[in-house]
């Protein structure tokens, strides 16, 4: 069964609703129920809820769910069951690339899987980011590449352990 890990920073923003808009979005050829892509983060405090600015978003992208969302922080354990880990931003993907060595090939930034360049998503708990944006901009991009990262994760699904 392929899987999918997004990770940001707290798992209270970015990686929730790219997962739920991913996982809502899962072409009915791809088999939905085969696919397991779920949330974490780098520095996150484990059981939080979402905020409510979450919520609004998430709204108005017509997603459902995340107000059951808690938060969890990434250790070896979790990224070890997951096929494709997509991160937000570079400095996440280098953090994660040096802590956890094992999980390198498996490792990729958003824009990198989508756009083929390396740029960051904007964590709208940084001030003066837009939250509307920021899941407007995570909308665009899985609507985007939502074929290419399926097809990555099914494609290191196959791979032997490292």
């Amino acid at each position: 069964m392929p899987s999918v890990l997004f990770v940001c920073t707290a798992n209270q923003f970015r990686s929730p609703l790219a997962a739920a808009y991913l996982l809502k979005n899962i072409p009915h050829e791809a088999n939905a129920a085969k696919w397991t892509i779920e949330s974490a983060g780098t520095w996150a405090k484990a059981d939080l809820p979402v905020p409510k600015m979450t919520l609004q978003v998430a709204h108005q992208l017509g997603l459902d769910g995340l107000d059951r969302h808690r938060t969890r922080q990434i250790d070896q354990d979790l990224l070890n069951h997951f096929d494709l880990i997509i991160v937000m931003e570079a400095g996440q993907k280098e953090a994660l690339s040096t802590e956890f060595p094992a999980v390198r090939n498996r490792l990729y930034l958003l824009s990198e899987i989508v756009d083929g360049a390396v740029y960051d998503i904007s964590d709208p708990a940084r001030p003066g980011v837009n939250p509307d944006e920021v899941g407007w901009e995570l909308r665009f991009l899985i609507n985007k590449g939502k074929g290419k990262i399926l097809e990555l994760a099914e494609s290191l699904s196959k791979l032997p352990p490292a």
